[in-house]
């Protein structure tokens, strides 16, 4: 298994995680305060939309918990 595919499992798995468990899962809250970051930068940067910037920063967010 490549490093690309053990990434995608590792994301699938705290994406999982944070579906069954919720805000009891370690991962939701720093990926929420993404998302919430985010979306402050979308609505005050006039490239960036509200829901990409919910997209990025949650994806940042998600990069930073799970990269190794």
């Amino acid at each position: 298994m490549n490093d690309r595919d053990d990434i995608a499992a590792r994301a699938k798995q705290e994406i999982t995680g944070m579906a069954k468990q919720g805000m009891a899962h370690p991962s939701t809250k720093p990926v929420l305060t993404g998302m919430a970051v985010g979306a402050v930068a979308g609505a005050v940067l006039p490239v960036v939309s509200i829901p990409l910037g919910l997209a990025v920063g949650a994806g940042f967010a998600l990069w930073q918990r799970i990269k190794r």
